[in-house]
This record gives structure tokens, sequence and C-alpha cells, in this order.
């Protein structure tokens, strides 16, 4: 399905919205079998790995934190020393210790339910997209079996909180663009296309709205939301735009500019500003929160209250430690990684590693047992020419379906371009996989061939796509226990570290 921002001519019938495919019994089963694969691959053993039964790697950070908010809805105590983000994810984690308590479970429970969600969005957004139920459930797939978005899913950390609300916030702008396309049609229908040079009003968007919810969210979890507010607000903005001239609105662009950019502004903008402010109203609410009376130790007098002054510290004290976290600096890691090494997973991150005597299971005397945030090869290698492809797509060919996951991959990967200099890990890679997945589906389905094209045409396609998503398989299968956490044989280890970069 193409897009274009070519004006209607008087003379052609109107463009009805399409409805999509209808949804049969058996797609229904099949999404399901794929929720259940989601559910398997996030849960099963899912608490076996720990560092002597601590958390791995970030978790020491936000398994503590979230585990204060289970106990005292609060997050309370500063000598953990490392408080450096919003508390949104921290509070949904701290549902896993309400449930479970302070053990592996616990601080991964909620970040497992929140994988399997992401799936079945990639289903349903990738169907929505596509008009095919069937590269729904190839996305799906693919997500079930992508490295990153399975380590991900598996550890008590922040990343797939972020990745469940911006899929969401996608999900969410998608739908609204449907309905948007069907309030034209039937104001094209009844007459009231050409009442204004901009075109009419398409009323209160409550998918918008949603999404604004989305990314309020998501600002909640990390910064970084921040990226993806103004890339989807761009994106919204000029879906309206190609949409008034798709239906031959005399000024298209001011149209849009003026009457669907100032409530995009108030619901993609200032709503997920005001949420983000009242996520923080448990901090307000308690005495004892992290940083609630550093004013008067930290800061100069102010007419602003106390209690404010405490809180424009906490956020000041949070953006010093990113500004102030550079190479140059001499802040190094030795897993860290730069943006150019992530479209292809070249430079993985090692959560955790064990090995010797200690370690038992594998058969022999010394076993290795490790936890790598890795994506799968099958998938992950073909990001250039997978990118090359959609924006040729997008831009040359003016497909508007590629434009949607372009835009979304973009938002989560080219900030981090003019922060080079900032330390950087893979797994701020992980909201860019869900897109990525989405783009690979696209690029299935033109290579599986359109219903149009000749038999044989169609079998040879559908054929290289089953024997893709059979590599696909057998590749997760094989790297499963360095992404798990199973024991294996230092042979065994070394066989799967297949580039220099990857030690």
């Amino acid at each position: 399905m193409t897009s274009t921002l070519g004006v209607r001519s008087p003379g052609r019938p109107l463009p009805a919205p399409d409805t999509g495919p209808v949804e049969t019994t058996r797609d229904l089963i099949a999404t399901g079998v794929i929720l259940v694969l989601a559910f398997v691959t996030r849960f099963w053993g899912l608490g076996s790995v720990t560092d002597r039964g601590t958390p791995v790697f970030d978790e020491k950070h936000y398994a503590p934190q979230s585990f204060n908010i289970a106990q005292l809805g609060i997050e309370e105590n500063p000598a953990y020393g490392l408080v450096v983000h919003p508390p949104v994810a921290k509070q949904i984690e701290s549902i896993g210790g309400m449930l479970f308590g302070y053990t592996p479970m616990g601080w991964r429970f909620t970040a497992a339910i929140c994988g399997v969600l992401v799936v079945l969005l990639v289903m349903r957004i990738t169907r929505r997209l596509t008009r095919s139920t069937q590269l729904g459930l190839v996305a799906g797939l693919l997500l079930c079996l992508d490295g990153v978005s399975f380590v991900t899913s598996r550890i008590g950390m922040l990343d797939i909180y972020q990745v469940l609300f911006v899929t969401a916030a996608a999900g969410a702008l998608l739908v609204d663009r449907d309905q948007m396309r069907a309030r034209m049609h039937r104001a094209a229908v009844e007459g009231r296309l050409h009442l204004s040079d901009l075109g009419p009003r398409l009323g209160f968007r409550w998918w918008r709205f949603t999404a604004g919810v989305m990314l309020g969210l998501s600002l909640g979890v990390k910064w970084s939301g921040l990226y993806f507010i103004a890339f989807f607000g761009l994106m919204t903005v000029a879906w309206d735009w190609a949409l008034r001239s798709r239906y031959g609105i005399r000024r298209p662009f001011a149209g849009a500019l003026l009457r669907d950019a100032p409530p995009a502004f108030l619901t993609l903008v200032i709503w997920p500003t005001i949420l983000h402010f009242f996520t923080w109203l448990p901090w307000f609410a308690g005495e004892n929160t992290v940083y609630r009376h550093a004013v008067g130790a930290k800061t100069e007098d102010s007419w602003l209250p106390d209690v404010i002054q405490s809180w424009i510290y906490y956020q000041s004290s949070v953006l010093d430690f990113h500004s102030s976290l550079t190479t140059s600096a001499g802040n190094r890691h030795p897993w860290e990684s730069k943006p150019w090494t992530w479209p292809m997973s070249l430079r993985p991150m090692l959560y955790y590693v064990e090995q010797g005597e200690d370690v038992a299971g594998c058969g022999e005397a010394s076993c290795v047992r490790a936890i790598m945030l890795l994506g799968t090869p099958a998938i992950w290698w073909l990001a250039i020419p997978v990118l090359a492809w959609a924006f040729w797509r997008a831009v040359i060919c003016r497909d508007g379906r590629y434009v949607f996951p372009l835009v979304g991959y973009a938002a989560g990967y080219l900030p981090w371009f003019f922060q080079h200099d900032r330390q950087m890990y893979f797994f701020y890679a992980a909201v860019m996989v869900p897109f990525f997945v989405m783009m690979v589906s696209l690029v299935l389905g033109e290579i599986s061939g359109r219903s149009s094209d000749p038999p044989r045409r169609r079998i040879i396609g559908r054929t290289i796509v089953c024997l893709y998503l059979a590599l696909v398989i057998v590749n997760f299968i094989f790297m499963l226990p360095i992404l798990s956490g199973t024991p294996i044989t230092q042979a065994e280890w070394n066989m799967q570290l297949w580039l220099p970069s990857w030690r």
C-alpha cells in the first residue's frame, strides 16, 4: 500500500479507508500459539541465574530500589548511590516484589510480562500496518526468537518497560491514523471537505491521547523517551498533511499546521509532561524519599518551596551524572559500545558470566554460565540491506508502510550519534528491535509475493521465507545457552563467540 502527498484530482473517486483483513478462528489460534511461545521463552528458568543469590549486572541497582518501593511505597534510601532514572519502571517492577519478595522472580516477573505484551503488540501492529495476519504472526515469531528481546524480557532492568510503552504509543498512533482516514472519508461522503480551505476538523482523537499516555510513561522510565515524543509528533502531523492532500484539500499543509498540529502538541508533548510529573507524586508525598531534603545542604535559597528545590536538585543531579559519563573523561567500561555497532549487534553486552570448577551441569569438570545481550545474527546481520531497502521504499517509492517503522527505529537510534562521547551500551538498542522486526516482516512479505503474482512466483517466494524462518529458529536455539545462562563447556562457549568483538 503506497501513500502519496499528491492532491486528488476532482474527477477521481474518493479513496475509501482500508478496513484490513478479516480475522478468522485459525488466525486467532495462531496468534495464541505465538503468545504461548513468548510466555514460555520469557518465563522458562527465569530465576535460575543469579550472582550467588543476588541480582546480576545493573539489576543490582533496580532490584533493591523497586523492592524498597514494594515495602514502603517510595524509593527511600540514598545509600544506593546511583538513583539516576525516573520512577515508573521501578514502580512497576515493585509489583513482582509484592508478589514474590526479594527473589529473582520478584525482580524479573513484570519484565517477563512486559516482554510477552511487546510480542502481542508487535503482532497486532504489523498486522494493521501490512493488512496481513500472516505477516503479523511472522513479526511475533521473529521477536520471540530475537536474542535482545529475549534477554531484555528476562532481566530486572528498565529497558523492557520503555520498549513496551514506546511500542504501545506507536501502535496507538497507527490506529489513530486509520481512524482519521475513516473520519475524513465520512466528511467527504457528507460533503464537508471543502467548507474551508483548511479542510474539516477531525474531532477529539482518543487514540492519539492514548499515545500521549504511553509516551508520558516512557518518559517516566528514561529521559530518552523525549526522542520518541519528538519523532512521533512529527510523524503524526506529517500523516495529517498527507491525508488532507490525499483528499484534495486546497491548503493541506496549512490545515495540518493549524488544525492538527496544535492538538497534537497538547496530547503528545504537554500531556506526557504533565503525566510524567504525576508519576513523581509518591516522591513528593514521602518524607524519606531519595534527595527529598537535599535543599539547604545542596542548593541556594530560592523563592520556590523547599520540596520543589529538592526535586529540581534531584533532576539536575541525574542530568549531571549522564552528561559527565563520557569516555573522554576516563569513564570506560569493558563492554561499552557506540551506536554504529548496534544495527548488526557487533558489540554485545555481557550481563553475567561464571566459569570454573564451581559451575556444574555441562558434563565436564569445568563449565561456563553466561547471559549475553546479543541479537540473533540471522535477524540482525540483515540490518544494512533491510534498512537500505526500507529507506528506498519509503523515500523513493513513497511506500508509507515503511515510514512508520523507520521513524520508530530512527527515534531510538539517531539521537545517540549527537552524544557519541557519552558512555553507551548495547542495551540502549533494545527499543529499536520491534521496529526492525516490522521492517524485516515487510521485506519478507514482498519476497513471498502478492496474491496477483503467478503461482510459481508465490511458491518460490514462500519457500524462501519458510527457509529463512527455519534458519532463525536454528540460530536462536544454538545461541540459547549464552542467552539464558545454561551451563556449557569451555569449548562450547568459545564456539558461541563468533566475532572477536563478542569477546
